[in-house]
């Protein structure tokens, strides 16, 4: 993969962690860190030896959005097909991480606000900081909280009713309240740590059948629960073909863990 000009890329074992590294402004995105993100996640889909990945910021700060600056301000001078090319292309960021095979956690602390708050929902896990304050701030500049998924995305994971509140209002949601209501699976003094840990085992696992685990909570969103159950049996009749597959009930035999290398 290419070495990132926008954030910090490194690779630890198996894990690949994502670092918003702009902390002097709370690690705000740009035009050009957006469309990086999104093309190294789509980069991610063809790296087989990376199997988690961790998102994280710098500084003590999360993501503050996009920058009021360098986003925002050029924004307002823009045609209507410019600024649809901008909205398609920050949502295929999400698109992306949601396509990407290996799960993604986010270790949030302090602000994660606007896309910031939407790049932290997009993972398949969260942890949390006790500092954690999440905003979908959009209505704050005159926008709709149907920003980059969240309106399809946010629901799921918290409910409607707290979803409804914290788009109408964009007043941020506290970790404790995080916690209670389902969107961080974790409050950690180290949300970093806990994620890497966290990352690590799931690339110790079979990866194979995580992607598909992935994908299908991703797909099942949109069909019926009968054809959810076809779907599910296909996808594990497949799985059942596999390596890993045979490699755990070797070990089982054997009553030994099992070595997953992911074919």
């Amino acid at each position: 993969m290419k070495e990132p000009r926008h954030f910090l890329w490194r690779v630890e074992g198996r894990v690949g962690v994502v670092t918003l590294n702009r902390p002097e402004r709370k690690n705000p995105l740009t035009f050009e860190s957006y469309a990086e993100l999104r093309d190294h996640f789509r980069a991610l889909e063809n790296s087989p030896g990376i199997k988690a990945i961790v998102i994280t910021g710098a500084g003590g700060n999360f993501c503050s959005g996009g920058d009021v600056h360098e986003i925002i301000g050029p924004l307002t001078r823009m045609a209507p097909p410019q600024l649809l090319e901008f909205t398609r292309m920050t949502g295929d960021l999400v698109k992306a991480m949601r396509h990407c095979p290996q799960p993604v956690i986010a270790a949030v602390e302090g602000v994660c606000a606007g896309a910031g708050a939407i790049l932290a929902m997009a993972c398949d896990l969260r942890y949390g900081a006790p500092s954690a304050k999440v905003a979908f701030l959009f209505v704050r500049v005159g926008l709709a909280g149907c920003d980059m998924g969240a309106c399809a995305m946010l629901p799921r994971l918290i409910g409607q009713g707290r979803a409804s509140e914290l788009l109408y209002t964009g007043r941020s949601m506290s970790a404790a309240e995080g916690f209670a209501w389902g969107f961080f699976n974790r409050v950690s003094d180290s949300p970093l740590d806990a994620a890497l840990e966290t990352a690590k085992e799931l690339a110790a696992g079979p990866t194979a059948a995580h992607a598909v685990t992935k994908k299908m909570l991703h797909k099942e969103w949109d069909v019926g629960i009968d054809e959810a159950i076809e779907m599910e049996a296909q996808a594990q009749a497949a799985l059942m073909q596999t390596r890993d597959f045979h490699r755990a009930y070797e070990a089982f035999a054997a009553r030994r863990k099992p070595a997953f290398e992911g074919d």
